[in-house]
């Protein structure tokens, strides 16, 4: 726990902009007592190491051992002080509580008409921009002012308060519903994958259901839609259904469109909702609609207006470019994508403190998806092996499971059948684990296994029957979700025809939308 928290304050520091270090500076000196405080000279030793070194900071002699654990905590209490206080992390949440705060100090010194005056205004700001939670806080504050002193404000003062309460307090019970609802579908949807069987769907059918509050849409506000539409993409995400996801995406990045001003106080939920409305034109195929909505999401985040903070960049950085990857899969133009690896690679390393490991391994899956499909069998092995080799990674199986299979077909097609043998075993190993064996899965590895019993002039006719054998799964409601990793049925085809992988995907994506 003690090296969580070093390493906590080493990294504020570091996440630190030249205006940020500058203004805390300003403020730790306003003071000039501070000026060779502790505090100070170990932000100042911190601010240029390269790592966290506690014996050198001793060795510096600025703070004893004793007394290190308490000038650390000073100093990042001292930094958060500095970085509120900073106008680009304030916005209207911010503004609303320091009012509260300002009207809470008016109203312990008597001046009750001033502090109400000031809630007034604070919780027209707050409804306006959707922030029923402070605004029901503030109304619980003018009820108690109003209760307690005979203010003679406004006649009829009681009954309008309590029924803006009441209000208030309904639209908060249904969105906190619907957030609930929406982040355990998301827990499940980690947890689980996506559903497996009629049961399974029936099951998750039942508890969205059953957890559904009763609402009327007319009466929701941004918020309320906003959680609504959450919740049903994730439930339509379980069940594979991405016509639905598409549906409720398409809502919840319109919303934002239809009230602009929310951009840039949710810009991660607008972010997360571009993101999914991608990732379901993605599932889908739609390539027009695809590039539309990326370039749209590219222009809107480069103006002025968009906000700008680290938590931001880095989820532009995240969705963006996993998107302009996911690109190239919808046609098949692998060479293409191939160009912009390393420019998000370089990029990906300025990261590494904002985006978590399950994140960067996501971007090697797609690194490796990119070289199979360009016939690199080696180096998508590289990359898959950055994942597989990988003892302490927390992801979703699935994508395990996929990077186990892919590595064994790429070892198939670079020719390196010296180390298939060890490949199947840890692989089956690795799957029987797993206790989620899909009949696609089954399939390849059972016929990879006897690969090395087949002479060659009968490949040809194993690929076949293997092709006719995963077809029937193509379309089914709960196998199909293993073509989503990996195009199993265009690696065959191309084995059939000696087309390269991306010519067959490429041929199917004009076929399908040949006008």
């Amino acid at each position: 726990m003690t090296k969580d928290q070093k390493d906590n304050l080493f990294l504020l520091v570091k996440s630190l902009t030249k205006s940020e270090k500058r203004q805390f500076k300003l403020y730790v000196g306003r003071l000039g007592v501070n000026t060779d405080s502790k505090f100070l000279n170990l932000f100042n030793v911190l601010d240029k190491a390269s790592s966290y070194d506690e014996a050198a900071i001793l060795k510096t002699g600025i703070v004893k051992k004793q007394q290190l654990a308490n000038v650390k905590a000073h100093l990042y209490k001292q930094i958060l002080i500095s970085l509120k206080l900073n106008p680009s992390h304030q916005n209207i949440r911010s503004q609303i509580r320091e009012q509260l705060d300002f009207a809470s100090i008016l109203y312990h010194k008597g001046l009750y008409k001033q502090s109400l005056k000031i809630l007034d205004k604070s919780k027209e700001i707050a409804i306006q921009n959707e922030e029923k939670n402070l605004a029901y806080e503030i109304v619980e504050l003018e009820k108690i002012i109003e209760s307690q002193y005979i203010t003679r404000s406004i006649s009829g003062r009681a009954d309008e308060l309590t029924i803006q309460a009441k209000e208030l307090s309904r639209l908060n019970v249904i969105a906190s519903k619907l957030s609930n609802l929406s982040l355990q579908l998301y827990g499940i949807f980690l947890k689980t994958g996506y559903v497996k069987n009629e049961i399974e769907a029936k099951e998750i059918t039942d508890y969205f259901n059953n957890r559904l509050p009763k609402f009327d849409i007319k009466e929701l506000g941004f918020r309320e839609k906003l959680w609504l539409y959450k919740a049903h993409l994730w439930y339509s995400f379980l069940l594979q259904d991405f016509k639905n996801c598409f549906k409720y995406a398409s809502k919840w990045v319109d919303l934002f469109y239809d009230n602009p001003n929310m951009i840039e106080l949710n810009p991660v939920f607008f972010l997360k909702g571009n993101n999914y409305l991608l990732e379901a034109l993605f599932f889908i195929g739609n390539r027009d609609k695809f590039e539309k909505s990326l370039n749209k999401l590219i222009k809107i985040k480069s103006s002025p207006s968009f906000p700008k903070d680290e938590n931001v960049e880095a989820l532009s950085f995240l969705y963006i470019n996993l998107n302009k990857v996911n690109l190239h899969f919808i046609d098949g133009s692998f060479d293409e994508g191939l160009k912009i690896i390393p420019e998000i690679e370089a990029e990906l390393s300025s990261y590494k403190n904002r985006i978590d490991e399950h994140h960067k391994m996501i971007f090697y899956y797609k690194f490796a998806s990119l070289h199979f499909g360009s016939g690199n069998n080696k180096k998508c092995i590289e990359y898959l092996d950055k994942i597989i080799s990988n003892r302490s990674l927390s992801m979703r199986e699935d994508l395990l499971c996929f990077s186990r299979v892919l590595n064994l077909v790429a070892h198939y097609e670079a020719g390196m059948d010296y180390h298939m043998e060890s490949l199947l075993r840890s692989t089956y190993k690795f799957l029987i684990k797993m206790d989620d064996l899909h009949e696609v899965q089954k399939e390849m590895i059972k016929f990879i296994r006897g690969l090395q019993d087949i002479f060659p002039h009968d490949l040809k006719n194993a690929f076949s029957e293997l092709h006719s054998t995963l077809k029937i799964y193509e379309d089914h409601p709960y196998e199909r979700r293993a073509f989503l990793y990996l195009d199993i049925i265009s690696w065959l085809e191309s084995k059939i025809e000696n087309k390269p992988v991306g010519i067959i995907i490429r041929n199917k994506y004009l076929e399908k939308n040949r006008v």
